[in-house]
């Protein structure tokens, strides 16, 4: 155990973050989940729509960097426009 008080000041903010962050991922790795799992055009629309929305969230708080988030939402994307073809 910590024995400063900034060391047990850390251990705190550390652990208010980690719930904060792994809340934020996982409803990002729900939206991504649902684009993936939607099977008509519509509803892929509607769930793309609904995940870049989290991934613009996740991004604006500092939780994943903006090319990771560039790259999710472009696999995305490509993803739906399968759809479209299909």
């Amino acid at each position: 155990m910590a024995h400063h008080k900034s060391a047990i000041k850390r251990i705190r903010q550390t652990r208010k973050r980690k719930i904060y962050n792994r809340a934020n991922m996982k409803t990002v790795r729900e939206a991504i989940k649902a684009v993936r799992a939607a099977s008509t055009l519509d509803t892929a629309q509607a769930a793309l729509s609904a995940a870049f929305s989290a991934l613009d969230r996740v991004t604006a708080r500092g939780i994943m960097k903006k090319n990771t988030v560039a790259h999710r939402k472009s696999s995305l994307s490509r993803h739906v426009r399968t759809l479209e073809s299909a």
